[in-house]
């Protein structure tokens, strides 16, 4: 028996030897050492196709591609046998999972997802994938024979080559380890983000990039057990990896938690013996469902974040605090180790990991998910945000139908808050956490997700009826359901040929889309400050008019476009024969608004928040097409300001503009401009002569007990936590006379991040209002929720001929607040015009 054994590995290594005869390390391919120079994206991807090509045991696929045109790939590592049937293996992993039907076959191996340089200027990891895969190919194929690894060799593509080619530009010769020197400070905008500056680690969930949407894409199509995303933070900070902090989110199960722990046990085996420091449970926690640990672990996997000392301020190498160099070498072998490890240890528990990850789905499939086990939205909801919700819901493999009859059940209300008897009508859309993917549907609907420790990493609710401004229930039970009918009723519509005027509603994303296009097309187009109904029909302010009359440069073109873009964009059009109205105001009156097709504005460069710039300009590039002027901060002074409409200052640190810049903008609004302050931005103009805006004083009482001065050290973070507000949902209450709170309803549910606190304004409009008993969902401490009460949240100030609109609340953050989006897009195109 002995003898067999010997005499059968000796064969497969001579055959495996001759395969890999022309293989080349990535030394010999690349002609340097790893860690010697930053490989970029091309060369990354060069040698796993080098790899592929000369290995039977690796096979590389185009996934994507980036918004620069870099190409996404995935690769997969495991036998030449299991490569012959790797369509069966995955297919039986659904299967597993009941995402797809049909028994599976006995051919079941464990499968490890390794993500790479998610944040572009967290380079090591892609030159640690690049040795990963050669290591595992010539050193470890024993591990492969019942365990694949998908390896996402650069995530994040366009960042990390905006970092390799800056740093390539100012390095020498040779290397400084000096940290204070200009290799080890990189500029803005950074590396870290894609190209529209988004943060793709925050991204997994709500998939707002195209390079998100299409690795879920094939993500869903293999649903692996193991995920680990690798990371780079400070470069003083020893390695980081599994178990991960608390809080964990209570929909993590007990096998997660062991098994994150059986991993990092198996890495101190490999760091202990190199000396290397490390840390577990600390900082980073699993609560915040849309990290590359996280929504991996929703989604039924072992979801691991790696973190390795570095970032981009390490350069290829660097002095530490404690007087060490640290090398690129050594961050990617590091990485190296734990990417090994994490497959060793996988192949060594491969059946328990494998019958886990099918009981994990069984279980929801059976018994659902969290305490509340279905969720309601009602067909009475925004048309326009429920497809966009079902669209989201569609794309992440959620099962959903509608409510076969009417009945009654006890639940939660999302528009009020409470909790008590509520009415489903038949037709309402029900997804039931009864399904495969019923934990991730627990995840993102639950009303309060239960926070087991404050001191958590990230925004603490993000609740999808308030992000995408639908109304509904959550219910305990289940509720009967049928298959939603695709099949649509048309609006009926008169025929009229050239009539006086077309009616648009007003009251999505997608009807800001609509008046963008036909802005685009040159079409002139109003819109009522006042409700009035036509023909027997009602519409509301905001209304969108586009009159014959002010087109008539169009010619016949006129009705061409507006119906055109109209089918384009499935908005419906009503025409009309007159101007004349029931009641309200007739289409002549000053209460009909032209809209005046404004030249925006965005602040951008040093001293702005890269991530909130590039979040406002994917809002107008690439969800509302419309066109916006990126303007670096240190060219304010340089600009003519009369060519512009609308000016944007987003999120900003230190200060962006100077006094003598700030003074430039007041008079320009002062003629006529209009100044939208997103998020801190506002706390450059509070306070501020000219400016209405004021920051709320917190009250100062003294303590009447002096032993409650008397504080841990080891409680401070405690302490500090009652003022903090990570990131919570309030109800604001909204003056919807006002054109900035046209197309909402009397209360809006906000996504509030932080506790600074405004008063309402004495000089303006306070079109949105935190009143007490505002908040809805999520952690915040109790003093900040104090002083957050009797807040401003929106408002509009009049400022000579022009306005300046303050957005405390930022309805673009990170791209998923859906429900915010149309806000937006009233400060630009309405306020001002």
């Amino acid at each position: 028996m002995k003898k067999f054994v010997f005499t059968a590995v000796a064969a497969c290594f001579l055959v495996t030897g001759s395969v890999l005869a022309q293989l080349q390390s990535p030394a010999e391919f690349l002609g340097y050492e790893l860690g010697e120079k930053w490989t970029p994206h091309y060369k990354v991807m060069n040698y796993f196709r080098h790899v592929a090509d000369e290995s039977p045991m690796v096979s590389l696929t185009q996934y994507g591609t980036t918004n620069e045109g870099r190409e996404l790939m995935y690769a997969v590592v495991t036998t030449e046998a299991n490569h012959q049937n790797l369509d069966e293996i995955r297919t039986n992993n659904l299967k597993l999972a009941d995402l797809e039907a049909g028994t599976p076959s006995p051919n079941q191996k464990a499968i490890v997802w390794l993500s790479y340089n998610v944040h572009g200027n967290e380079t090591s990891s892609s030159e640690a994938a690049l040795n990963t895969v050669y290591k595992l190919v010539t050193e470890h194929a024993n591990w492969l024979e019942n365990t694949v690894v998908v390896m996402d060799p650069m995530v994040n593509p366009d960042g990390r080559d905006r970092y390799v080619n800056w740093y390539r530009s100012v390095v020498g010769e040779k290397k400084n380890v000096h940290p204070e020197t200009r290799e080890h400070d990189e500029p803005w905008p950074g590396g870290r983000t894609n190209h529209y500056y988004f943060d793709l680690n925050r991204d997994w969930a709500w998939q707002t990039q195209v390079e998100s949407q299409q690795r879920i894409r094939v993500y869903n199509e293999w649903m692996p057990h193991v995920h680990v995303d690798f990371h780079e933070q400070g470069y003083n900070s020893p390695y980081y990896f599994a178990p991960a902090a608390e809080p964990f989110h209570m929909a993590i199960t007990d096998w997660q938690r062991q098994f994150q722990t059986m991993i990092g046990k198996n890495h101190t085996k490999y760091f202990d013996e190199e000396n290397w420091l490390y840390f577990t449970r600390e900082v980073f926690d699993l609560f915040y469902p849309s990290y590359g640990d996280t929504w991996p672990t929703f989604n039924g996997a072992i979801g691991m974040t790696y973190e390795q000392a570095g970032h981009s301020a390490a350069g290829r190498g660097v002095i530490t605090a404690e007087g060490d160099t640290l090398t690129l070498l050594d961050r990617l072998t590091h990485h190296t180790v734990s990417g090994l490890s994490t497959v060793e240890i996988t192949a060594q528990n491969s059946k328990r990991v494998i019958q886990e990850f099918s009981d994990y789905f069984t279980n929801t499939n059976r018994n659902g998910a969290g305490e509340y086990k279905t969720f309601v939205v009602k067909k009475s909801s925004n048309l326009d945000k429920v497809s966009r919700l079902l669209r989201y819901l569609v794309n992440q493999r959620i099962d959903f139908g509608v409510a076969s009859r009417s009945s009654n059940a006890n639940g939660y209300d999302y528009s009020t808050g409470e909790t008590g008897r509520v009415s489903i009508e038949g037709g309402d859309y029900v997804i039931s956490t009864y399904q495969p993917k019923g934990t991730l549907v627990r995840v993102l609907f639950e009303p309060k997700p239960e926070l087991a420790d404050s001191l958590t990493y990230d925004i603490t609710a993000w609740e999808m009826h308030y992000a995408y401004g639908v109304d509904g229930y959550a219910i305990k039970g289940q509720l009967d359901t049928e298959p939603l009918s695709m099949s649509m009723e048309d609006e009926l519509t008169p025929v009229i040929d050239k009539p006086y005027a077309y009616l648009a509603k007003w009251n999505s994303i997608e009807d800001l889309r609509y008046l963008a296009r036909l802005l685009d097309e040159g079409v002139a187009v109003r819109y009522a400050e006042k409700a009035f109904t036509l023909n027997g029909k009602e519409y509301a302010p905001g209304t969108l008019i586009i009159t014959r009359n002010g087109n008539e440069k169009l010619g016949d073109k006129f009705d061409e476009i507006v119906k055109d873009e109209a089918n384009l964009l499935n908005r419906i059009v009503t025409p009309v024969t007159t101007g004349f109205v029931d009641s309200g105001k007739d289409f002549g009156s000053s209460s009909v608004r032209y809209i005046e097709k404004p030249k925006v504005a965005l602040l951008s460069g040093e001293g702005t928040n890269s991530n909130m710039v590039g979040h406002i300009w994917n809002y107008f590039d690439q969800q509302i097409n419309y066109p916006v002027n990126l303007i670096n901060a240190d060219d304010v002074g340089s600009v003519n300001w009369d060519d512009y409409h609308v000016l944007i200052l987003p999120d900003t640190y230190g200060s962006a503009i100077g006094s003598g810049e700030l003074d430039a903008i007041k008079e320009w609004v002062s003629s006529g401009g209009t100044l939208i302050a997103v998020g801190s931005a506002n706390n450059d103009l509070a306070g501020k002569d000219g400016f209405s805006l004021k920051r709320k004083e917190r009250d100062n009482e003294e303590s009447e007990d002096p032993e409650d001065k008397l504080q841990k050290y080891g409680e401070a973070s405690r302490e500090r936590a009652q003022y903090f507000n990570p990131g919570s949902i309030f109800q604001i209450s909204m003056d919807t006379s006002h054109p900035l709170a046209f197309g909402y309803d009397e209360d809006y549910m906000s996504l509030k991040l932080g506790s600074s606190a405004f008063d309402y304004l004495a000089n303006g409009w306070n079109v949105g209002a935190a009143k007490p008993g505002a908040h809805r969902s999520g952690f915040v401490g109790n003093k900040a929720k104090e002083s957050l009460e009797h807040t401003l949240a929106f408002g509009v100030q009049d400022m000579g001929a022009g306005h300046v609109v303050y957005m405390i609340d930022n309805p673009l953050f990170r791209g998923f607040w859906h429900n915010g989006k149309l806000l937006f897009g009233n400060a630009v195109f309405f306020v001002g015009n």
